[in-house]
């Protein structure tokens, strides 16, 4: 795991949002969210905590088109679940304890950090928002249900190394475990690092590139038509247009092999999902993030996320060395084989026994969890998955604190943060 060395808070301007949130605390109350089509709704910016809109001017490129360059993140979404839990109704904002509450779990957090001794930890909030939900549409902030085609095609491969296996070859891994991609939802979901998104611009196109897995998409604003529909690809073809400051992107040609949940595990969606995005400027320390799923083969109807991104502490992406191939895989393969063997030594003693689970006392990092605890199967501190070329310096497969928020499964729907 990486670790950002500053931990001084961001600090908003008194001209900035924060200002104003806290003009209108008294102002907050349900707003109402259209229904959704076919057609993706417009941007609900989750950013002014259901207040007023702050009186913002975009600013301009130096070839006039809105300017969303910089680098940014999620991680002040923390304590935002992606369902609402059932008894906050269709309320999309916290009402003034809720919102109290979150505000100094916040704080609590940035303190922690501060006084943190040594030099890893996770990434955390410095602000709070008062969304009840990342999902705004439908209107009760919750996840549609999967269709009973989707739950045909539900597979232990779909949590990879946060489930238990089996583990026969790579294709039994995420996409995430292989460190290929996250997929295009799952790239921005806040996890316990590596949140930041960069936005640069030029003439006709904008890209954005993602801290974690690295990857990095191009939209192109002038017009030109999608490829060909039996080109897919994993992040799939995306086309752009402005619409007054907001930043339209469409995407189409996914394949079936990625999915929307945290660092893109979960149920995958299918190869006719479509993807509407939508970037707004919405104060000079703020971008609201919208996007919006339809994929009627895998949920019964489409459903819309919204998030505000603030500024990336220290503002550049930090290096994540990890390539397809790494010792985590290998490693996670044979500890499979090395439990195989044996399980089949203690059937050959009379010792009938359950096999050994894939998070078998490991922690982030594949440390024991817990003061003396197991180090786990596949030998050394690390246990399995736990090479030093692996994802996250070589992680133990169990990451608790990443997959526990959000995760989309048919069985496990929605587990909340």
């Amino acid at each position: 795991m990486r670790t950002r060395m500053s931990t001084v808070p961001r600090v908003v301007t008194a001209g900035g949002l924060l200002a104003t949130v806290v003009a209108l605390l008294g102002a907050f109350g349900p707003t109402p969210v259209a229904g959704q089509g076919d057609a993706a709704p417009a941007l609900v910016v989750t950013a002014y905590n259901g207040g007023a809109p702050f009186p913002y001017t975009t600013p301009r490129t130096p070839w006039g088109d809105p300017d969303l360059q910089g680098t940014w993140t999620s991680d002040d979404t923390s304590g935002i679940p992606m369902s609402r839990p059932q008894a906050l109704g269709d309320r999309l904002y916290l009402d003034d304890q809720q919102w109290a509450a979150r505000q100094k779990q916040v704080a609590g957090g940035i303190a922690a950090a501060e006084n943190a001794v040594g030099s890893f930890r996770g990434d955390f909030a410095r602000r709070a928002f008062r969304q009840t939900s990342l999902i705004v549409d439908p209107p009760d902030g919750r996840l549609p249900a999967v269709t009973a085609q989707a739950k045909q095609r539900a597979a232990p491969r779909d949590r990879g190394t946060f489930g238990d296996g089996p583990f026969n070859s790579t294709e039994d891994f995420t996409l995430y475990d292989r460190c290929i991609t996250r997929g295009i939802v799952g790239s921005t979901l806040r996890v316990i690092y590596g949140n930041g998104n960069r936005i640069v611009q030029a003439p006709g196109m904008v890209a954005i590139s993602y801290e974690m897995i690295h990857d990095t998409r191009v939209f192109y604003t002038d017009g030109r038509p999608h490829i060909n529909q039996n080109i897919r690809q994993l992040l799939g073809d995306s086309r752009a247009r402005w619409d007054g400051d907001v930043l339209v992107v469409e995407t189409t040609n996914l394949t079936d092999k990625t999915s929307i949940g945290l660092n893109g595990n979960g149920l995958r969606h299918s190869d006719r999902m479509t993807v509407t995005e939508r970037f707004k400027r919405v104060a000079a320390d703020v971008i609201q993030y919208q996007v919006t799923l339809n994929d009627p083969v895998t949920y019964e109807k489409p459903f819309t996320i919204s998030m505000p991104w603030t500024p990336l502490d220290g503002g550049d992406l930090l290096p994540y060395d990890c390539h397809e191939g790494n010792y985590a895989i290998r490693q996670s393969l044979g500890a499979e084989r090395a439990e195989d063997a044996a399980l089949a030594a203690d059937l050959a003693k009379g010792i009938t026994r359950a096999r050994r689970p894939v998070q078998d006392g490991l922690g982030i990092g594949g440390q024991p969890v817990g003061e003396g605890g197991p180090a786990g199967r596949g030998g050394g501190a690390g246990g399995r998955g736990a090479g030093a070329s692996g994802r996250d310096g070589g992680r133990g497969v169990g990451s608790p604190d990443v997959v526990t928020p959000g995760i989309i499964d048919p069985e496990r729907p929605a587990i909340e943060n």
